[in-house]
């Protein structure tokens, strides 16, 4: 590998900006190739790119990009529902890819993915921003090392902004997305795994549209993307978890707030206030010995993106991945398992019941 890694972006929207930004602040990163469709969001790439914009070629579709000779590593960061599409010229190419969650829309595609990342010598990262945000990566540091004892319940909360308007607004329905439960919280569902270090077997959600998008319509059609639930997954080592979720609640302190409860003790991160609050057992009517501190993150990490800083530590990794001096830390069976959680916790919220994993094959 060269001591420079040239990038290429199939899709230059909200997340394609983001990732520029963070590759402009990465060593040994420079972005050589972009294709959209879209003239206003390449547009928006470009500005991004500032003066380097001059030295990246453009091109209408990621099969053209691929097949350009220009880059080694390529970002998908291109709509839910077009990743199968967009990642097939690219693993005949034989390139390094960074996909974006979802992995896919449909369980076949996303099983589809897998097999083929699993045949591919390049690496294939699936990006779970979340696990690299500085102080949730410290939390599950101490979870791993013991600091709660043996772990038996973990719980998630997200409260915090709609979601925001996208090209041709295809991420109001949940046949492009994979469903909220898919499109948004398949990163809490990565964290579940990750943190809990087994798999699911069982998930219940309840969960509607009660607030957001009620008014709206798209060519008569109106959304059909949940905007609060309460998700349980049960885990094959005994641990339960649960996910907390509302998208109407833009006015929270904390938009992220993670509990992991043990034998011993109980530890909680939030964000982004990035403080870590550890709160041993004491026995009742003893005095509390909680401890707090705030992990710190990067400033040009903060400014370069809006995922606390995790976008530029994530890149940090997949840089060195596809050097092939470090491992794939977020495989594409990671992006599978986070898909089918979400996609039975779709089920549950439709049918209103228990859903197994065994359900989906897992």
């Amino acid at each position: 590998m060269a001591e420079t890694v040239r990038y290429g972006l199939v899709g230059a929207g909200l997340m394609g900006v983001e990732h520029i930004r963070n590759l402009e602040i990465t060593p040994g990163a420079v972005v050589t190739a972009i294709a959209d469709p879209h003239e206003p969001s390449l547009r928006r790439a470009r500005a991004a790119l500032g003066d380097r914009a001059s030295g990246v070629t453009a091109f209408a579709d990621g099969g053209e990009l691929a097949r350009s000779g220009l880059v080694d590593a390529v970002i998908v960061s291109s709509p839910n529902f077009t990743h199968r599409i967009v990642l097939e010229p690219l693993f005949d190419a034989g390139l390094a890819i960074l996909c974006e969650k979802p992995l896919a829309t449909r369980l076949e595609d996303a099983l589809w993915v897998a097999e083929r990342a699993a045949q591919s010598k390049a690496p294939f990262w699936t990006a779970m921003e979340y696990r690299y945000m500085p102080p949730v990566a410290a939390f599950i540091d101490e979870v791993h090392a013991g600091r709660i004892g043996a772990l038996r319940m973990l719980s998630l909360r997200e409260h915090r902004f709609p979601f925001l308007k996208k090209v041709g607004d295809w991420n109001r329905f949940s046949e492009n997305t994979g469903g909220t439960m898919v499109e948004k919280c398949c990163h809490f569902f990565d964290l579940m795994r990750l943190i809990v270090r087994s798999e699911a077997v069982r998930v219940f959600c309840s969960g509607a549209m009660d607030v957001n998008h009620l008014d709206e319509r798209y060519g008569g059609r109106r959304p059909d993307i949940l905007d609060n639930s309460y998700t349980v997954v049960d885990f094959a080592n005994g641990v339960r978890a649960m996910l907390d979720l509302c998208m109407f609640a833009d006015g929270a302190e904390q938009q992220e707030e993670i509990t992991a409860v043990g034998e011993a003790g109980r530890l909680d991160v939030f964000i982004p206030s990035g403080e870590l609050v550890h709160s041993p057992r004491v026995g009742f009517g003893n005095p509390k010995q909680v401890e707090r501190r705030v992990v710190e993150v990067d400033a040009a990490a903060l400014g370069a993106g809006s995922h606390h800083g995790s976008t530029f530590y994530e890149h940090q990794r997949f840089n060195a991945a596809v050097r092939g001096e470090g491992p794939v830390e977020v495989t594409a069976r990671d992006g599978l398992m986070a898909v089918a959680i979400g996609m039975a916790a779709e089920m549950s919220a439709r049918d209103k019941r228990v859903v197994e994993m065994a359900e989906l094959g897992f």
